[in-house]
């Protein structure tokens, strides 16, 4: 592919159609389902008013909008009205608690919560030392334990995130393994700007990989065309060229053989791979396992319908407790009422026997509500697996709260969840760790045979795990054998660096 792809103009070979194709189906069928599942996630504020002054048919306060807000039925968030800004007709009380948010970070949390140490595989002890050493300065230069929580988040909303090993290959000729961090990082390629060409014999390989973005320009550089599907515009000569507008799209092609560039469609830059012949450098990384698909199981698009629900019935509750917080007051039969209050000592009389003086309003107890509401919030925790204690919410007794044990069967899900993700994502890592160890070796940077480029991720306890069971592990892998200084080294208490951070 990228043969044809590194020759002449990028819009005459059929393998860029390909990729124009595949760029374009990604933008129109998955692009806006992507950016819904990110937004529930973050529920960003959209400005609609400069002030907090009332406009027309607001209510002095709403000088934002909730991303969640899309999910409301309209009796709720109301009509646009056609004057102000941001104003709504019949606009209730909206109220937006995000779970959706608490609840991926808090999975987040338990997986890289922790610093991860890289080991390398090795036999031999130098070459050991000298791997893990490479791979840990190349892994913090990238990002560190941020990069790597970046990586989850991103795999937790989307369902997939894919890992991009970027080489500097002319820079990384004649340099030395303690300066590889400058030539070789690892990037985080979110499902929103990655495309992927799946072979068309097995789902699970990737032929080609696409990474397209749109970036600002300046006001030099806006051609005055017409844009046409994905952001290539056409002139007058056939060529695709940028918007008229502010942004330009950039899309960088991998393939087996090596990588293009292209500008609005033009080929400006590539070249093909020195290190990594016949590999396409991309490792993909699924949140939760879906078979025979590229994408992987997200943790956003199961709560979407239970989250809207949930922001509707405390929308509904707010409303109700607004129109009952006060007691209202229907006088019948009454003269000169009108225009009076009712107060403590006051008397009325009249000699109208059907005259009376009802009052409602107040706070009403409404128990179906609250119980529809408890149980929306039982349903979020069964399909998320994060019950409100691993928020540090303590609803009710959970036995001996000093015990490990009743913490980490209320956390059972969790913790199992936990345990399988770290199985994906781990292997995400060692993948990308290879590829590095791949392209030192065959640099002359580092050079390793086949088997010492092994190498595993060791995790830190999970946080419900106390002490005392930590030790009490440490002191039978004692008993069976194990290095005294490696078991020092996993409790924390071993001169051994204590990995990426």
């Amino acid at each position: 592919m990228s043969d044809q792809l590194k020759t002449g103009n990028g819009n005459a070979d059929p393998e860029w159609a390909l990729v124009q194709f595949a760029i374009r189906e990604h933008v129109s069928r998955d692009l806006a389902r992507y950016e819904k599942m990110w937004a529930y996630y973050r529920n960003p504020l959209e400005l609609v008013r400069q002030s907090g002054l009332a406009g027309a048919g607001g209510d002095g306060r709403g000088w934002y909008r909730s991303a969640q807000e899309v999910g409301l039925p309209s009796r709720i968030v109301g009509a646009k009205s056609s004057g102000g800004i941001g104003g709504e007709r019949g606009r209730r009380e909206v109220v937006i608690e995000n779970d959706i948010g608490w609840r991926v970070q808090t999975m987040v949390d338990f997986i890289f919560g922790s610093p991860v140490r890289i080991e390398s595989l090795s036999e031999n002890k130098a070459t050991k030392e000298a791997i893990e050493q490479v791979l840990e300065s190349i892994w913090e230069s990238s990002g560190g334990i941020a990069m790597m929580q970046d990586m989850a988040t991103l795999g937790h909303v989307f369902g997939h995130v894919d890992l991009l090993v970027r080489i500097d290959e002319d820079g990384l000729v004649g340099s030395r393994a303690w300066d590889a961090s400058r030539w070789i990082s690892i990037e985080t390629i979110d499902a929103r700007r990655g495309v992927a060409l799946m072979s068309r014999s097995d789902y699970r390989q990737v032929d080609a990989y696409a990474v397209h973005v749109q970036r600002e320009i300046d006001e030099q550089e806006k051609p005055k065309v017409k844009r046409n599907g994905i952001g290539f515009a056409k002139r007058k000569n056939g060529q695709n060229t940028g918007d008229s507008g502010s942004t330009q799209t950039v899309s960088e092609v991998f393939t087996r053989e090596g990588w293009s560039r292209f500008v609005d469609g033009e080929r400006v830059d590539g070249d093909g791979w020195k290190f990594l012949p016949g590999v396409v450098p991309i490792v993909h990384v699924q949140n939760m396992s879906q078979p025979f698909v590229y994408g992987g199981i997200g943790e956003v698009e199961a709560l979407v319908g239970l989250q809207d629900e949930l922001n509707t019935r405390l929308s509904d509750r707010a409303s109700r407790v607004t129109m009952q917080s006060f007691k209202m007051y229907l006088a019948k039969g009454i003269e000169g009422f009108g225009g009076s209050s009712v107060g403590p000592g006051m008397v009325w009389s009249t000699d109208n026997p059907d005259a009376a003086i009802e009052s409602f309003g107040g706070d009403a107890s409404s128990p179906s509500e609250e119980s529809h509401i408890g149980e929306v919030r039982e349903a979020m925790d069964k399909i998320s697996g994060v019950p409100p204690v691993a928020g540090g919410i303590v609803r009710a007794k959970l036995g001996n709260l000093s015990s490990a044990n009743a913490l980490r069967i209320t956390l059972m899900s969790l913790i199992a969840k936990t345990m399988r993700k770290r199985v994906g994502y781990g292997r995400g890592i060692e993948s990308a760790s290879r590829l590095v160890l791949d392209a030192l070796d065959a640099s002359g940077v580092l050079k390793t045979e086949m088997r010492d480029r092994g190498v595993r991720v060791v995790w830190g306890a999970l946080p419900v795990i106390d002490e005392e069971t930590v030790v009490a592990a440490g002191r039978a892998k004692l008993d069976l054998g194990v290095e005294k200084d490696q078991v020092l080294d996993e409790l924390g208490f071993g001169d051994a660096d204590p990995g990426v951070v």
